[in-house]
């Protein structure tokens, strides 16, 4: 049965849950971008090191996505919402005592467990929002919650490690969190009814009750884009010293976040029109050459085209990724589920990134690792070719519930 009556897209359950995705997001992207700065700049750690404390994160966040995809309708959607957020800000308050290495990665851990328990529950509470019709243009407009995150949040972040002290940024994030937790609780969630069946399936401890099969193939090519990704998030403020162009780099997320802005309302009309492989090759394709031209970049105007470029890319690609996840489960109560696999894949490959990536620093550049990473976007656009293809889904076929 649908649960959309209406086929507004821009209501205010829709307009309100995207908001509070928004600053979930943000505050994410905000700590990851200054995390492995901190690490070696407060507490002496190698880029090895300073790589995990950034990936470690996203082990707590596999590990809310893994159970909460699981026990979300069970428990309820909004008892994940406000406790999960709850949690968020207790971890964020954390960071304001960090004397060691191993204390801080014992609080990213945890932070990532409240972001991956509140983000889990905003990704399914915004489907009963989107009409059937504009799944591809509403998951992208919601969407584009995360993307502005992803390059406002870096930004921020960039901008205060330049110019305010560490303990200045947490507070600053205390707020955002306590504000959102706030949202959360105000805001009226409608749990799904369960059927006897459904419940059953949910409640026992198959590798159905907790992955989604028929998302694995997207949700793998999701762990490769985020693994060619976190190389921006990770060692973009680094390697913006290297190159001497620690000014530009602030702009970077900025040209990030226009370009997604301008273009995500098309890639979902798109995407609605044409189907899924009209959106995806060329962000794989914007990916590859926005990090080449990253790799080669010697002035300002380079590293911000560059920024453009990766935004068409793996902008494009965190929306569509999911509206392909959406349309593949008709069922309301696998929703959940198949949202979580979807984002245990984009999660692990941002959180494996940033380590495997600065080990492999030890043996080349900064100009070295981003020519690695546009290589990664390459093998998405085989394996997708060679896979994805044959398993295309037409979703007309698709009955409702």
């Amino acid at each position: 049965m649908s649960e959309h009556p209406e086929e507004k897209l821009f209501n205010k359950g829709f307009i309100s849950i995207t908001i509070i995705n928004f600053i979930v997001y943000l505050v994410y992207y905000l700590l990851m971008v200054i995390i492995a700065v901190i690490a070696q700049d407060t507490l002496h750690a190698s880029l090895g090191q300073a790589g995990l404390a950034s990936g470690i994160y996203i082990i707590g966040t596999l590990f809310a996505r893994l159970f909460m995809g699981k026990t979300l309708e069970l428990i309820g959607r909004k008892a994940v919402l406000r406790y999960g957020a709850l949690f968020y800000l207790m971890t964020t308050i954390a960071y304001l005592y960090i004397p060691s290495i191993g204390v801080l990665y014992l609080v990213r851990l945890l932070n990532g467990f409240g972001y991956g328990a509140v983000s889990t529950a905003t990704n399914a509470i915004v489907t009963a929002y989107i009409p059937k019709s504009k799944h591809g243009e509403g998951i992208n407009y919601y969407g584009l919650s995360t993307s502005l995150a992803a390059a406002i949040g870096p930004f921020i972040g960039m901008v205060l490690l330049n110019t305010m002290s560490f303990y200045f940024i947490i507070l600053f994030s205390i707020i955002l969190i306590l504000c959102t937790t706030i949202a959360c609780f105000i805001f009226p969630v409608k749990n799904i009814q369960l059927t006897p069946e459904h419940r059953a399936s949910l409640a026992s401890w198959s590798i159905n009750s907790f992955i989604e099969k028929k998302v694995l193939f997207i949700s793998f090519i999701a762990f490769l884009m985020g693994l060619s990704y976190s190389s921006v998030l990770s060692f973009l403020s680094s390697y913006a010293k290297a190159i001497d162009l620690v000014g530009a780099s602030s702009f970077f997320f900025v040209v990030y976040a226009l370009v997604i802005t301008a273009t995500r309302p098309l890639s979902g009309r798109i995407f609605d029109a044409r189907g899924e492989n009209a959106v995806m090759y060329p962000s794989f394709i914007f990916l590859t050459v926005g990090l080449f031209c990253l790799s080669m970049t010697t002035t300002s105007w380079m590293l911000l085209v560059s920024g453009g470029l990766i935004g068409l890319g793996y902008g494009t690609f965190m929306s569509n990724g999911q509206a392909i996840c959406l349309k593949a489960s008709p069922n309301s109560h696998r929703i959940g589920i198949a949202l979580s696999t979807y984002f245990i894949g984009l999660d692990l490959g941002l959180g494996v990134g940033p380590y495997l990536l600065g080990e492999l620093h030890n043996f080349m550049s900064f100009s070295g690792l981003y020519l690695v990473a546009s290589a990664i976007p390459i093998v998405c656009i085989i394996l997708y070719a060679l896979f994805y293809r044959s398993k295309a889904i037409d979703y007309k076929t698709i009955p409702a519930e």
